[in-house]
């Protein structure tokens, strides 16, 4: 599922007030076309009302919405991305007198147990309502619907997709479409000419990182090609050498290997690394999931075939203001999901991209 991007002509590029601003009118107008009592229209027709708890106005809160963010480490660089978005949506909120409180993970070595706590801690503030990727549905789903069941507002973002949303009662999900994004990255390395994909997972069990895999693997067989997995404990998430290492291993040991993905744009460096280790750089491709500088860097020099952007800071700024808007004033985006992704960044659009990066917001 592909999505085309504008260029925006050389040497004009937003400040981060106009990309912020932008990003609010363009949320605002989807937002008002919902149905002003709350209700979203088509298939999500009586939803809206029902999972909120009946209460779809600020009157409930006076118009103080407390909303609590449940994401990622903050040391992660996806993850600051995402926060840039939420921080910037805050704004917003706290001006109408709420509050916007981000919780994480200290570590992704027991995700889902550790992000159904966040989700409890959450709920013991009585907030008006929380935002939770579902990462892993076995773990999560029992807390994120004792949230529902309470009458807080709750949308899902970034993992877990619309009908884990739908399972756990969420109003939204806003965020990628992990399996397509996927897809389309097994698709341009098959067309690329690439045979045997490996797709390195650091974060095994994550339900998104398994879409993503298994998107990955689908395409590149639909094309002709194949792809299988190297699951990686997810302790070496983070630990460059560790995954440097791992996959310098698995290259040495089936030389049929012709492309690398990585489900994370620290993995991609450590894998640029283990490529160059393995002295297979003139036959191996890599491309990976979400940006950086050094992936756009890589790119933009033909040293990496592409990267899969779901536009972070929208997912941040988004789920923030939609359930602000929501709250206070009953407005919804009739679509389910809100996608953000994915986009496939190749050397035909890199630059554009290498200019949201530098303004902290790709």
């Amino acid at each position: 599922m592909e999505r085309t991007q504008t260029r925006r002509p050389a040497g004009r590029r937003l400040s981060r007030r106009g990309l912020t601003v932008v990003s609010l009118l363009a949320l605002s107008a989807t937002a008002l076309t919902g149905c002003a009592s709350g209700k979203a229209t088509g298939g999500d027709t009586g939803r809206a009302t029902a999972t909120s708890g009946g209460s779809t106005t600020g009157v409930k809160n006076n118009g103080k919405n407390s909303i609590y963010v449940i994401g990622g480490k903050s040391d992660d660089p996806f993850w600051s991305t995402v926060k840039r978005g939420v921080d910037d949506a805050a704004k917003l909120v706290k001006a109408g007198g709420g509050s916007v409180t981000y919780l994480g993970p200290a570590n992704y070595d027991n995700l889902g147990p550790d992000v159904a706590k966040l989700t409890l801690t959450a709920i013991s503030q009585n907030p008006s309502a929380i935002l939770v990727p579902d990462w892993v549905p076995d773990n999560q789903d029992a807390a994120i619907k004792q949230a529902v069941a309470k009458g807080i507002l709750v949308l899902t973002y970034n993992a877990g997709g619309t009908e884990a949303a739908q399972n756990v009662g969420a109003l939204k999900y806003v965020g990628s479409d992990d399996y397509e994004a996927g897809k389309a990255g097994g698709v341009k390395f098959a067309e690329d000419g690439a045979k045997n994909i490996l797709c390195v997972n650091t974060v095994p069990g994550s339900a998104n990182q398994e879409a993503r895999c298994k998107g990955v693997k689908d395409g590149a067989t639909g094309k002709g090609s194949s792809s299988k997995q190297l699951p990686l404990p997810s302790s070496n998430f983070g630990n460059p050498s560790a995954v440097t290492q791992a996959i310098k291993g698995a290259l040495l040991k089936d030389t049929s290997i012709d492309a690398v993905v990585t489900i994370g744009v620290g993995d991609a460096d450590s894998a640029a690394a283990a490529i160059k280790q393995a002295k297979a750089a003139d036959k191996v491709k890599l491309g990976t999931f979400d940006l950086s500088e050094s992936q756009l860097t890589r790119i933009k020099a033909g040293e990496q075939t592409f990267a899969i952007d779901q536009q972070p800071y929208l997912q941040g700024f988004y789920v923030v203001s939609m359930a602000d808007q929501y709250l206070s004033y009953g407005v919804l985006p009739p679509q389910n999901p809100i996608l953000t992704g994915p986009l496939l960044v190749t050397k035909d659009n890199v630059d554009a991209a290498i200019a949201g990066t530098k303004a902290g917001v790709r």
